[in-house]
């Protein structure tokens, strides 16, 4: 796929007319063309030939950001350097949004473009109309190659150019192997949700690279398993398990985005029990296509968007309560993708609801038999698609996927099973039931099935292992993975939240996400101003910007592992109470009750809490801090003893304290 309208050497486009560049333009644009963006790229053109006699190199229109569902206006290979460019055109200021934007784009490059890696890469933001500067605009470049964007009106632009290769020259691009550089994202959940609704295809906008199987691989796999059920007249559970974000969510959104239309029986809905989650995804689809129809000059309201996504992704609960109101009729699709399927309810928890919240009594079944007894109500085929993550249960009553497979034994045996063959792994919690599998004749097992390797986490693939190793105890595995990823993702260590604040400040670039994140359990931080019984909603901590106090940005409101799991943040700060204590004997498990300490017993809640731990250590695409208080010599729910341990251990891994 070619990623860009138009290409060619700087002094073939300086002898090109005009019009013919303005034409091979149009004739690629996807949309169709408002007067206004016709002039924006005329003027443009007139610009770039005003400024760029002399210089020698590559020159790209519109070239694509499909994590971003975005344009770069210009892309210039010149010497060492590649500049971004963002027009304003006719803007008079420079809007800190459209600074951030052009960050975006450069960092997109660095991070994911193959051959973008090793460039110097500059960023410029030219508003045409604004006032021209006193005095030309400060050079800083970070330590992986991007500057910091430069702010120019179009008569300056030239010796910003000229100033940059002076500063930065070096070994030349190869403009040729640079166009042919391939392109590995990782995007956001949100991102991906975004890209997916708008149309465009997995494929470009996951990691197909050697290090991570291509999610295009399970998708067809789980495609192939929903063709010959409704072939054959079939009824087929999917298991499709993965590491903490390797892209599970992603394969299920994929899924559902290919078979959107409603007139079809191969029409889909992604259902998950994680209330955040859907909000914030829903909200995020709604707002982007308000956006998307206002670029293209159309007119869509919020709340019309709102309800056209409403129907694509579906809170489980709403789905169990609309197939109990008529126990008969199936349900209008034949394909249903449960997200985190592991959260499903036991038989206690479901018959305590249906009691309590729909007046129930009686209600037999836990909430993984009650969703396959709706889905087998279909008279010819069915596919139920669950996508399992191991170590995840953070909630009292939920079932694990053992659940699922003994309702699978119990009660529809005619059912045929694809499972990945990972779901054996201990972690996944599918105990002793998985055995009797093998007995059962409708079973198939698929390595694509399963996804091994974090998306999540770009900049290391190891950070859901060196977790996982720091929560089972085992400090020298932690210290070996630890030396491994330190110098591409960072985890440092602080007893001062200040601290830890102005980190994540210095790190974050762009629009890059960071925010607090804290245990539901952590309630003896409210000295530190952070109180994890203060209401947060994560539609504003997600999805809104800078400016706005409720968003992550701020530094204010802290998300827990509720608010959090399933999404994701560039930098984390995790601010680790007394709930959660490293001992002598190990983990110590403890929930304030009154003006106390308690000792957790029950393994299940120790298993939550442990969980609820891996979910905030699993959130940072890009880096994190970890801070662990000194505690309080004078208040006896916040004793030293609490802390230092905890503190002591992560140091002993490596953890680096600033």
């Amino acid at each position: 796929m070619q990623r860009y309208y138009y290409s060619e050497h700087i002094d073939s486009f300086l002898f090109r007319k005009s019009s013919e560049i303005l034409g091979i333009i149009a004739r690629e644009n996807e949309f169709s063309m408002e007067q206004t963006q016709r002039m924006a790229w005329e003027e443009e053109i007139r610009i770039l030939k005003a400024v760029l006699p002399g210089l020698a190199g590559e020159i790209f229109f519109e070239f694509s950001i499909p994590r971003m569902g975005k344009r770069i206006d210009v892309v210039l290979l010149v010497q060492s350097v590649l500049f971004i460019l963002e027009f304003k055109v006719g803007s008079q200021k420079f809007d800190a949004g459209a600074v951030d934007q052009v960050w975006d784009y450069a960092l997109d490059l660095k991070n994911f473009h193959e051959t973008s890696h090793e460039a110097i890469i500059a960023p410029i933001l030219i508003a045409t109309e604004a006032e021209e500067r006193a005095s030309p605009a400060h050079i800083q470049i970070s330590t992986d190659g991007v500057l910091v964007p430069i702010t120019c009106t179009a008569n300056s632009l030239r010796s910003c150019i000229d100033r940059i290769l002076h500063y930065h020259s070096g070994v030349a691009l190869d403009t040729i192997e640079w166009g042919k550089g391939a392109y590995h994202p990782t995007p956001t959940i949100i991102e991906a949700a975004k890209a997916l609704y708008a149309g465009q295809k997995v494929e470009e906008i996951s990691r197909t690279d050697a290090g991570a199987k291509n999610l295009s691989v399970t998708t067809a796999e789980i495609n192939q398993i929903i063709e010959s059920a409704r072939a054959n007249k079939e009824k087929v559970i999917c298991f499709v398990t993965g590491v903490p974000g390797a892209g599970k969510t992603l394969v299920g959104l994929n899924i559902a985005t290919q078979n959107i239309d409603k007139d079809t029986d191969l029409y889909s809905v992604f259902l998950s029990g994680n209330g955040p989650l859907v909000a914030v995804l829903r909200e995020a689809l709604a707002r982007d296509q308000v956006g998307r129809s206002k670029e293209r000059n159309q007119k869509q309201k919020l709340g019309d968007a709102r309800r056209e996504v409403k129907l694509f992704i579906q809170n489980v609960h709403n789905f169990r309560d609309e197939c109990l109101r008529n126990m008969e009729r199936p349900p209008l699709e034949h394909v249903a993708l449960f997200d985190e399927a592991q959260r499903a309810w036991n038989l206690q928890q479901t018959a305590n609801f249906m009691k309590r919240k729909k007046g129930l009594s009686g209600f037999l079944v836990s909430e993984p038999e009650f969703l396959i007894s709706c889905m087998d109500r279909h008279q010819d085929w069915a596919v139920i698609v669950c996508l399992v993550g191991g170590g995840q249960e953070i909630n009292t009553g939920e079932a694990g996927i053992s659940e699922w497979i003994d309702a699978l034994q119990r009660s529809y045996p005619q059912w045929k099973i694809c499972i990945s063959p990972r779901l054996t792994d201990s972690e996944y919690g599918a105990g002793e039931v998985l055995k009797e599998l093998h007995r059962r004749v409708n079973v198939c097992w698929s390595e694509n099935l399963h996804l091994a390797v974090s998306m999540r986490s770009f900049r290391s693939e190891k950070v859901s292992l060196l977790v996982k190793q720091i929560l089972d105890l085992e400090p020298g595995a932690a210290y070996e993975t630890l030396t491994e990823i330190n110098r591409h993702y960072p985890i440092v260590i602080t007893r001062d939240l200040e601290k830890a604040k102005n980190w994540l400040r210095q790190k974050a670039r762009a629009s890059e996400r960071f925010g607090l994140l804290v245990s539901s359990e952590a309630i003896r931080l409210k000295p530190l101003a952070v109180d994890v019984r203060a209401s947060v909603d994560p539609i504003h901590w997600f999805l809104d910007p800078k400016e706005d106090i409720r968003s992550s940005y701020y530094l204010e409101d802290v998300a827990t592992e509720f608010q959090v799991q399933g999404l994701e943040v560039d930098w984390a700060c995790v601010i680790w109470d007394g709930d959660f204590r490293c001992t002598k004997k190990g983990w110590e498990y403890r929930s304030f009750v009154g003006s106390k300490w308690n000792q957790i017993n029950k393994h299940d809640r120790q298993v939550y809490l442990k969980n609820a731990y891996r979910v905030l250590l699993t959130r940072a695409r890009q880096g994190m801090v970890i801070v662990v208080p000194d505690g309080d010599t004078e208040d006896p729910t916040r004793a030293p003893a609490f802390y230092d341990p905890t503190f002591s251990y992560l140091r002993q891994i490596g953890l680096q304290e600033i």
